[in-house]
């Protein structure tokens, strides 16, 4: 190992030379308190940045163990400091040169505090993985730029934000304390029958649809009475607030009255929020996915038969494929690809939903006879769902009340504020019966089982097993989502192989390191893929691996940018692959 002044005379030595030169610098440096670790130099000032690398010991970082002791306190610890080293790093980073050179670049977290690869904290020493661009004229080294950016800035941020005597303490312990409770929160909801929890005082709208922090001077969230629950949390004490109960909960209202805006804090509540956020002590049941239409996408061998039956020309539906789903089929697929890894609640909102999948009432009944219409809507189904598999719904409906005799409870918002109007809506049902025939058979039917055929995927297989102990010849050969054939475009756009996955629909994907994460992910299956395991044996088995090896188990490398996915988000994924094929069909 060198030290931070060789570092500094290399750099100097470097300037105006060839842009490949910065290879020299590859290696390990040995600064004041930290090491910095330069683990891959950028080829080019346009390409992707550079890798490196901080390792400070606990004995100069000096963060009381009590911070980081359970798992949740160690992702809260870590979303902390990945967030104040994006701070100092914005604060201080100069622009120097052309392209990409002198950024400084960490995973940039969202509203939502999630286990990202960008810091660890261990009892030795915390670790911190990011980007630099180089410093470059054209493809020109500005070596002294350099040498101030990596010698000088570097050594400022880490003592802004990377050492405990530096950072707010009583933030850090805020921090920690509200992502434990609100796993604890969440562990709670099963054992008091509830599905979701939204604390008095929540502030649940968004400044915008482009923007997740809250709304300015919103209307807090208020309990009604009849669905108030108490909880006391370890750390912060009594809290109470709208528990939503197991079963069928329609969410009714006039427009823009917050039915959709209580639906999308109920879906991210699957996830623990940092402080301020006004959703921080929202929480889900963790198997809660959220379901809509998605008219034209590809669906490959599903069992949507519960919904969809008796297509024309005999065509069948217990394996169901097609390359342009319509809104009903696309919507039935949805549902039950997420039956398929687990999901225990389902989340509706009638207005991205297809109507001839929600409703069909007594007039269309009368005009068009059930032997000649395929689909059986989920008003027929939904409460079979639930007495069959115990798979509760939430869903929001301002358009038709005949969904009044098949719900358990029934909240209507008015101007934000909730109001249990479950009696009312009952005696509503009971005076206009519809008269409606039910149209869902005596059962909601059997839940798919498949197993997929990762070997046939259209992308670049790893060269080298994970198992095989050897170091791959090149970097993209050891980095799957550095490959250039697996790039990440938003969080609604994943690029695998020849395939461009729209994955606009699936909401409850909220930072591209998800998606980078599941790119890597989808490669490992691919490439360890024995032919013998269902798909949801496949997801169990990398989830496991996950827990207890880490998001580094996903790669060969250490890299900074990844961030933990969900089984169901993973599976929504691999489910839109256009190249994706099925080698067996089962029913449970």
């Amino acid at each position: 190992m060198t030290t931070a002044q060789i570092l500094d005379q290399t750099l100097i030595r470097l300037d105006q030379r060839s842009y490949k030169a910065y290879k020299d610098i590859a290696g390990n440096y040995q600064f004041p308190g930290f090491r910095l670790m330069i683990d891959h130099v950028q080829g080019d000032p346009f390409a992707a940045p550079s890798r490196l690398r901080i390792q400070i010991p606990q004995t100069e970082a000096a963060f009381p163990p009590m911070l980081y002791q359970s798992p949740s306190r160690a992702v809260a610890l870590r979303d902390y400091l990945n967030r104040q080293f994006e701070r100092a790093a914005h604060q201080i980073q100069a622009k120097r040169g052309s392209g990409k050179s002198g950024l400084i670049e960490i995973a940039r977290p969202t509203q939502q505090v999630l286990e990202r690869s960008a810091v660890w904290i261990t009892d030795q020493q915390v670790e911190v993985r990011f980007a630099v661009g180089l410093p470059a004229r054209g493809r020109t080294i500005l070596g002294r730029q350099a040498a101030e950016l990596l010698c000088e800035d570097l050594p400022e941020i880490v003592d802004r934000a990377l050492k405990y005597e530096s950072l707010d303490a009583a933030a850090i312990l805020r921090q920690v304390q509200t992502v434990e409770d609100a796993d604890w929160l969440r562990q709670q909801l099963a054992d008091h029958n509830l599905v979701a929890f939204i604390p008095n005082g929540a502030i649940l709208p968004r400044q915008s649809g482009v923007k997740d922090s809250p709304l300015v001077d919103a209307i807090p969230f208020q309990s009604p009475d009849s669905l108030r629950v108490e909880f006391d949390r370890p750390n912060q004490g009594k809290i109470s607030g709208m528990g939503i109960p197991q079963g069928i909960t329609l969410i009714v209202g006039g427009g823009y009255h917050g039915k959709s805006t209580l639906l999308k804090a109920i879906s991210l509540g699957v996830y623990n929020h940092v402080p301020g956020d006004g959703r921080e002590q929202v929480v889900t049941d963790s198997t809660a996915v959220k379901i809509r239409a998605e008219d034209g996408r590809s669906v490959v061998s599903v069992d949507i038969s519960p919904f969809i039956n008796h297509l024309p020309q005999n065509r069948s539906t217990i394996a169901f494929s097609t390359e342009n789903a319509s809104g009903s089929t696309s919507q039935a697929t949805n549902i039950m690809e997420a039956l398929e890894v687990g999901a225990k609640v389902l989340l509706v909102d009638e207005d991205t939903s297809a109507t001839n999948f929600m409703i069909r009432d007594r007039r269309m009944q009368a005009l068009i006879a059930k032997d000649k219409e395929p689909i059986t809507p989920l008003i027929d189904k939904i409460r079979q769902l639930y007495l069959d598999h115990q798979i509760s719904t939430i869903l929001v409906m301002g358009g038709s009340g005949d969904y009044f005799d098949v719900a358990d409870t029934v909240i209507a918002m008015t101007e934000f504020t909730p109001e249990n109007v479950t009696a009312y809506a009952k005696a509503i049902a009971a005076a206009y019966p519809t008269d409606r025939q039910k149209e869902g058979g005596e059962t909601f039917g059997n839940l798919p089982s498949r197993m997929p055929m990762f070997q046939r995927l259209e992308a670049p297989r790893l060269q080298l097993s994970l198992q095989s102990g050897q170091q791959p010849k090149r970097w993209e050969d050891a980095d799957p989502t550095r490959n250039p054939r697996i790039k990440v475009r938003d969080v609604d756009e994943l690029v695998f192989g020849a395939e461009a996955i729209d994955l606009s629909a699936i909401e409850q994907i909220v930072e591209t390191g998800q998606l980078r994460a599941i790119g890597a992910a989808i490669t490992q299956l691919q490439a360890e893929f024995d032919g013998q395991r269902t798909l949801v044996d496949l997801l169990t088995a990398l989830m496991e691996r996950i827990t207890a090896e880490s998001l580094d188990s996903l790669t060969f490398y250490s890299q900074g940018d990844l961030t933990l996915f969900r089984s169901f988000e993973l599976a929504a994924v691999i489910n839109r692959l256009r190249s994706l094929q099925i080698n067996q069909i089962g029913r449970i």
